[in-house]
């Protein structure tokens, strides 16, 4: 595992804040590629604009930087064309919840079989600490002249509105418990979310490594810390619909939907949703035209004239109305 972990890792200076939650996501997204032991060559992954953007400089894939909210179209685009590549989406919270959002509810509808991760901290950490999409109505950071005026946008909520078939969370401080979200996601044959809480120790002093550690919330009993985060899993939780069932379905939606709205003194991680059954939307491109699958665009011969040789006309007569 040692030598595997090590083909991953970067000689790429970081010069994250001490203390930034993305060097345990970084780490994390290592040793997932590591332990599934992916070819580095059929790995890519994708970053945004902001602290998180720098994600593809330090894992040692194919890596593309690409504009702010931009990443996620980017990374459905390759995966589209070379069906064999292991695809990850690494995004913020402002990055993929802010301009990012109409890509992030489209992608959904077409349930490309990548993994796409947003890391959490509620706020614009490369620009001075502005609130992001995520942080609470009325929460006051040190970096912010008055309180949130805005309301927040819950991302597993907004997954589960979009479509998405695999929606998951973790924290960056749990290196381990997020690196095995990660495998199920990659694993997963349809397109994965996975939202990581994580502090940000420059400008967010509300949701600190404390806080969700729980030592301002101290149990008279024992005097020890009642920690917020609990895992879905502990509880018999079972978020993976098994059935071609309407009402399975809108029960594991409902009950992931619920799970998604505790924050506070319990917030939950974890697997809270997996539909293995929705077909991906290569599949469908398949069934449209069986040429893609055994000739995707990534692996078509391109003649003197630049005319690719594979006939894509049945596909495109498809999408007419």
């Amino acid at each position: 595992m040692a030598q595997k972990l090590a083909e991953f890792k970067t000689n790429v200076h970081n010069d994250w804040c001490a203390g930034c939650g993305d060097f345990g996501i970084v780490n994390a997204i290592q040793m997932a590629l590591a332990n599934l032991e992916i070819p580095r060559h059929k790995a890519v992954i994708f970053s945004g604009i902001g602290c998180s953007g720098k994600t593809s400089h330090f894992v040692n894939v194919n890596g593309v930087h690409f504009p702010h909210g931009r990443l996620l179209t980017a990374a459905q685009g390759a995966k589209m064309c070379n069906p064999e590549l292991t695809v990850v989406g690494t995004a913020g919270d402002g990055d993929g919840l802010g301009i990012g959002a109409g890509h992030f509810v489209a992608a959904g509808r077409r349930n490309i079989d990548i993994t796409y991760l947003i890391y959490d901290n509620g706020v614009y950490g490369l620009t001075k600490g502005q609130a992001s999409p995520t942080l609470k109505l009325g929460d006051k950071t040190k970096s912010l002249g008055n309180p949130n005026p805005n309301y927040s946008v819950n991302p597993i909520g907004l997954a589960i509105a979009s479509g998405f078939t695999f929606i998951a969370r973790s924290y960056s401080y749990s290196v381990k418990h997020l690196m095995n979200i990660i495998m199920q996601g990659i694993k997963h044959k349809g397109l994965s979310f996975i939202q990581v809480l994580q502090p940000c120790p420059t400008y967010n002093d509300i949701n600190t490594r404390d806080w969700y550690s729980g030592f301002d919330n101290i149990d008279p009993k024992t005097n020890k810390p009642i920690p917020r985060l609990y895992d879905l899993e502990e509880t018999g939780y079972d978020p993976v619909v098994r059935q071609n069932s309407q009402a399975e379905l809108n029960e594991k939606l409902t009950q992931a939907l619920i799970r998604s709205l505790e924050w506070g003194d319990k917030i939950p991680i974890g697997l809270f949703y997996q539909n293995p059954l929705i077909s991906t939307c290569d599949r469908r491109l398949s069934e449209n035209n069986p040429n893609y699958k055994e000739n995707p665009p990534a692996y078509q011969k391109i003649e003197e004239n630049s005319k690719p040789t594979t006939d894509v006309s049945k596909m495109l007569d498809s999408l007419e109305i």
